[in-house]
């Protein structure tokens, strides 16, 4: 990518490229026809296992106030009392709080390039895969890593933070 096709892409989708460009990130977003709100969306679309998804669910510290950003495998539902244990109690965050905080709507919520840094933690789920894909700023954008990528563009810790069995009802945010 040299920088002037950027100016064709959603804003969001253009800061999660500016950011994966200056980590010199081998894959830049990709814009996918149909939309990609949830992992098997986005899975379907791209036609991989839906565990290679890594869905992005924000949550609300309650003692602060400050966004909570879990990385999770799409086949894999998020335990909140994990969380909580990581980071201090959470709760669910809305459509506004996500927007406010990340700069990113719901359904298109990327690992990297937020509008207010999160408090980030990365399931260690996702090391069963080679290659996954994450959201790009956009319910239709997304692109490819690996998961030792993903730790390096966020600087975040692996953790333990997916329920024992699989659920694939979660809506990524």
């Amino acid at each position: 990518m040299c920088g002037s096709e950027l100016h064709a892409l959603p804003e969001g989708v253009q800061r999660v490229a500016r950011v994966l460009q200056d980590a010199a990130h081998p894959h830049a977003p990709v814009m996918l026809d149909g939309a990609a709100r949830t992992a098997q969306e986005a899975a379907d679309g791209l036609g991989v296992q839906l565990g290679q998804i890594a869905k992005s669910v924000i949550f609300k510290r309650k003692q602060d106030g400050l966004a909570v950003l879990v990385v999770a495998s799409g086949d894999r539902r998020v335990d909140e009392k994990k969380v909580s244990a990581l980071v201090g109690k959470i709760g669910r965050a809305d459509a506004d709080f996500v927007k406010a905080q990340t700069g990113f709507t719901i359904g298109g919520v990327s690992p990297v390039a937020h509008l207010n840094p999160p408090v980030t933690l990365l399931d260690q789920d996702l090391w069963r895969f080679d290659v996954v894909w994450a959201a790009a700023g956009h319910p239709h954008g997304v692109f490819q890593l690996q998961p030792e990528d993903l730790q390096r563009l966020t600087g975040a810790p692996v953790a333990d933070v997916a329920q024992a069995e699989a659920r694939t009802d979660e809506v990524t945010a």
